[in-house]
């Protein structure tokens, strides 16, 4: 399991994470996400699942969060993000560090 990271999102976007050497797996609905979630759970270090689906299954994603492995981060699709990715960094810095570190968009 050294290292081996995974996608999980929506759309053929995806497929871009290759050639960062990740495996990209696509699920159009959350249900399908969490099945490939837990299958994956197993065998991988680092999950990204695209903040759509993410939003979607925030309970099967914080069943991960007492464990050393996987870390289950969201990313935004190709077609752009709906800000829970960033919701997500910002509540796992400010536990993991006792405050805000991330700079907040000016409105």
């Amino acid at each position: 399991m050294k290292g081996k990271m995974a996608i999980i999102g929506d759309g053929d976007g995806v497929l871009v994470f290759r050639a960062a050497g990740m495996d990209a797996f696509r699920a159009e609905r959350a249900d399908e996400a969490v099945q490939l979630l837990k299958k994956l759970a197993t065998d991988y270090q680092v999950i990204f699942v695209t903040d759509v689906l993410a939003e979607q299954m925030r309970e099967e994603i914080a069943a991960y969060d007492g464990a050393a492995y996987p870390i289950v981060l969201a990313v935004p699709s190709a077609s752009g993000g709906n800000g829970y990715g960033a919701a997500m960094l910002r509540n796992y810095s400010e536990r993991a560090l006792g405050m805000d570190i991330l700079p907040r968009k000016e409105k």
